[in-house]
């Protein structure tokens, strides 16, 4: 398959997460619809991990690895999931592109990453088209929004905290190790929310093909393909899918949920992209003019 179909792929998959966590939540509720998720995801990658005779490093670096889960996974998927029972989910996927915004600001409190003005300028330019998007919707009295999307946000907070963590202590680990090790720990972590919050009424099938599809699809389908992206293009390259994930899930709300796309929702995404490509580097301040005098004094 060529990259850039394999890219839009799994673009397209990540982007239908929304779609398929908001169905889920609304019959299984956000903890058992995040449980499902990375149970089937573990499911279908676990054998994949042995068949490569990976078991005895996913034992030496167990203990990272199910905290690799607790953020990269488990906290972020049922943050969602309850985000999604009150906001759209072209909202929660604007949102969900911060998560580069993150991990900048985390990479440099926590690693002490350089952070140089162009970089830190993205940061700032980042958090105030969040503010722009976020603004409207903050309403935290009984019904309101303003919860859901400090959920997501605190989902993508997540997400930068496991990106650090990954650096710090599971750069040298295989990244099918890391998937299906991180989609087991988040299992186990979920186990007990799952079974005590379950629903009482038994879900319909379309509520377990929407969990199933996101643990298959969304999840193992979309680890592989995003590493197999990683080992052809390299990680930078790869990380830009995230740019495309929002395209997806709106069209997919619109057209299957009748979900509107708003003003405030694409001035305030397009923000947030500007602040992403100066955070991430992708987009970077212009260096400042020397003189022609400056140039010829130089050594």
């Amino acid at each position: 398959m060529p990259l850039a179909a394999e890219f839009l792929l799994l673009a397209a998959l990540w982007g239908s997460s929304f779609l398929f966590m908001m169905l889920g939540a609304a019959e299984f509720g956000p903890w058992a619809t995040a449980g499902l998720r990375v149970s089937v995801a573990a499911a279908a990658l676990l054998p994949l991990l042995l068949l490569a005779g990976h078991w005895r490093l996913l034992r030496t670096h167990a203990g990272a690895i199910f905290v690799s889960g607790l953020l990269s996974s488990a906290l972020p998927f049922a943050l969602f999931a309850w985000a999604l029972l009150s906001i759209s989910t072209g909202l929660s996927a604007i949102l969900n592109a911060t998560t580069p915004l993150f991990g900048a600001l985390v990479a440099w409190l926590w690693l002490r990453e350089r952070l140089p003005a162009g970089r830190a300028l993205g940061l700032a330019v980042g958090f105030a088209g969040v503010l722009l998007l976020s603004w409207p919707k903050a309403d935290f009295a009984g019904g309101g929004t303003g919860w859901a999307v400090l959920a997501c946000l605190g989902a993508t907070l997540c997400y930068g905290l496991a990106a650090s963590h990954h650096r710090r202590y599971l750069s040298d680990v295989p990244p099918l190790v890391i998937a299906g090790g991180s989609q087991a720990g988040a299992a186990l972590a979920l186990a007990l929310p799952m079974a005590w919050f379950w629903p009482a009424q038994t879900p319909s099938l379309g509520a377990w093909g929407a969990v199933v599809a996101v643990g298959l699809l969304c999840s193992a389908l979309a680890y592989l393909l995003f590493f197999r992206l990683i080992a052809r293009a390299g990680a930078s390259k790869a990380l830009t899918v995230t740019f495309l994930i929002p395209v997806f899930a709106l069209i997919y709300g619109a057209l299957l949920l009748g979900e509107a796309i708003t003003l405030s929702m694409v001035a305030g995404g397009g923000v947030i992209l500007l602040g992403v490509l100066l955070a991430t580097g992708a987009l970077r301040w212009p260096a400042p003019q020397r003189s022609e005098n400056q140039a010829q004094s130089e050594p």
